[in-house]
C-alpha cells in the first residue's frame, strides 16, 4: 500500500469516526443522565429549596392546628402568709345569725336568751393558707374569621411555588451538566483529530526522509516537518489541560469520582427534533404565578382580623379541699372577640401584602416575555448551527480533496513541503470546525428545549 492509499484510508476512517448518530432529543446518554441525577441529589441549593419547601408544609399543619382543641394540665401549691377569712365584723354578724336560726328551730322567742350548752361553729376561712391546686384547662377555636383557613391557602401556594423553584434549579443544574458533558466529548474529539495528524505527519516524515536519502529534496523539508510535530505536541497539552479542567467541573458538579469521570469517552452527536414542539409553561413562571396566589391569600387572611372569632373554653379542678369560697369546680363558656379597630395595623399590612402580589404580576409578564424572546433566539441559533454543520461537511470534503492533490503534486515535485502542510492544517481545522459545530448545534437544541419547557433527563 502507498501512502497515498494510506492517507486516504486514515482520512476516511477519521471523517466516519467523528459523524454523529442521530438519535431523538430527549434520549441522552446513559451515562449523562446518571451524572445529572447525582447532581441534583448533592445540589446544595435544591437540597435547601427542598427543605423550604418542608417548612412550608409544617406552616400548613400550624394554620390546620388552630381548630384543634388546646389541652392544658396545671399544678400549682400555694402559701400565704395567713388564712384569708372575714373581718371581725362580718364574723360577730354571722355567729348572731346562726344563733336566731338556732332558736327559731328550737321553738324559742326571739328575745329568749340562747342556750349555753349548744356550740356556735366559727365562719369557715375564704381561702386556706396553703393551697394545692390541680386543674384542666380546654382551649378550642371555634371560628378563626377565615384567618386560618387563609394561612393554609396561602401556606400551599408558598409550597408550590418552592417546588417550582426546585425544578427551575434543576433544569439550570442539568444544563450545566449537559453543557460540561458535551464539552468534554469536544475535547475528547479534539484528541482524535490530533492523533489523525500525527499520523498523517508520521508518514510524511517518513516519506521525507526517504526522499532526503535519495536526493529529491533538502534536509529544510524535514525541519518543517519537525517544527509541525512540535507545534502538534503543543496542542496536545492544551487538549490535557482542558480534560483536566472539564474533568473538575464535572466532579464538582455531580460528586463523581474523578478517577470513574477520567474513563468517560462521550461522544457528539446530532439531535433531531420536531420543529412544531410543544411549549410548556416553564417551572420558573409556575414559581411566580402560586407566589402570586400565596401573597393574595395572605392579604385575605390580614385582612379578616376584622371578623369576630369565636372559641370556647373549659375548666376543671381536680382537687376541692383547697379552692376558695368563691371558686368554681368548673365551668364551659363560649366567647367572641371582635378587633374593630387596631390603628390601621392589619388594613395596612394587608395593602403592602397586596402590592407584593403586584410585584409578582409585573415579573410574570416580564418573564413570559423574555422566554418568548429566548425561544425565538435559541430556535434561530438551532437553525443556524444546522446549517453551518452542512457547510462544514462540505468544507472537510474539499479540504480533504485538496490534501490528496497537494499530496500527489508533492510526491511529483510539483510544489513544497509548505504548501503541503498548509494543506494538513486546513483537513485538521475543518475537522476541529465539525466537532464544534455538533457542540453549538446541540447546545442550541438545549437551550431551545428549557426555553420551551420541555427538556426532560
Amino acid at each position: 500500500m502507498n501512502i497515498k492509499h494510506a492517507i486516504i484510508k486514515t482520512l476516511l476512517f477519521s471523517f466516519l469516526a467523528m459523524v454523529p448518530t442521530l438519535t431523538m432529543a430527549q434520549d441522552l446518554d446513559p451515562v449523562l443522565k446518571d451524572l445529572i441525577h447525582k447532581g441534583l441529589e448533592k445540589n446544595h441549593q435544591i437540597n435547601a429549596n427542598r427543605l423550604e419547601g418542608e417548612q412550608a408544609k409544617i406552616d400548613q399543619q400550624l394554620a390546620k392546628s388552630v381548630f384543634l382543641p388546646k389541652v392544658t394540665f396545671n399544678g400549682s401549691f400555694t402559701r400565704l402568709n395567713d388564712d384569708i377569712t372575714f373581718d371581725d365584723e362580718t364574723q360577730v354578724l354571722l355567729k348572731e345569725t346562726q344563733k336566731l336560726v338556732i332558736k327559731e328551730a328550737l321553738g324559742l322567742p326571739f328575745n329568749a336568751p340562747f342556750p349555753e350548752n349548744i356550740p356556735l361553729q366559727d365562719a369557715p376561712n375564704l381561702q386556706d393558707k396553703n393551697i394545692l391546686k390541680s386543674s384542666v384547662d380546654v382551649d378550642w377555636v371555634l371560628f378563626s374569621g377565615l384567618e386560618a383557613s387563609n394561612a393554609l391557602k396561602a401556606s400551599k401556594h408558598k409550597e408550590a411555588s418552592l417546588n417550582y423553584v426546585g425544578m427551575a434549579e434543576k433544569d439550570k443544574l442539568a444544563l450545566q451538566i449537559i453543557e460540561a458533558y458535551d464539552k468534554l466529548a469536544l475535547v475528547k474529539a479534539s484528541k482524535q483529530v490530533l492523533d489523525n495528524t500525527e499520523n498523517y505527519l508520521n508518514e510524511q516524515a517518513f516519506y521525507v526522509n526517504k526522499a532526503i536519502e535519495n536526493g529529491l529534496t533538502t534536509p529544510i523539508s524535514r525541519k518543517k516537518i519537525e517544527l509541525a510535530q512540535q507545534q502538534l505536541e503543543a496542542k496536545k497539552l492544551e487538549f490535557e489541560h482542558n480534560n483536566i479542567l472539564l474533568i473538575e467541573v464535572l466532579h464538582q458538579l455531580t460528586g463523581e469520582a474523578r478517577e470513574n469521570l477520567r474513563m468517560l469517552q462521550p461522544q457528539l452527536a446530532s439531535f433531531v427534533v420536531a420543529s412544531n414542539a410543544n411549549i410548556e409553561k416553564r417551572y420558573e413562571v409556575k414559581a411566580l404565578e402560586e407566589a402570586e396566589k400565596a401573597t393574595l391569600y395572605k392579604a385575605k387572611m390580614e385582612k379578616s382580623n376584622f371578623i369576630p372569632k369565636v372559641a370556647m373554653k373549659g375548666h376543671y379542678e381536680f382537687i376541692e379541699d383547697d379552692l376558695s369560697l368563691l371558686d368554681p369546680k368548673w365551668y364551659v363558656g363560649v366567647g367572641v372577640r371582635w378587633n374593630i379597630f387596631d390603628g390601621n395595623h392589619a388594613r395596612l399590612k394587608s395593602k403592602q401584602t397586596a402590592l407584593e402580589g403586584q410585584k409578582y404580576r409585573d415579573k410574570i409578564e416580564e418573564a413570559e416575555e423574555m422566554i418568548s424572546l429566548s425561544i425565538i433566539k435559541s430556535e434561530l441559533e438551532y437553525q443556524s448551527a444546522q446549517q453551518n454543520t452542512l457547510i462544514v461537511k462540505k468544507e472537510i470534503e474539499i479540504a480533504n480533496e485538496t490534501y490528496e492533490l497537494v499530496n500527489k503534486q508533492y510526491k511529483n515535485n510539483l510544489t513544497s513541503i509548505t504548501e503541503l502542510l498548509d494543506a494538513l492544517n486546513d483537513v485538521e481545522k475543518a475537522n476541529f470546525k465539525l466537532q464544534e459545530s455538533y457542540f453549538n448545534e446541540r447546545r442550541a437544541l438545549a437551550n431551545m428545549l428549557h426555553a420551551k419547557g420541555t427538556l426532560t433527563y
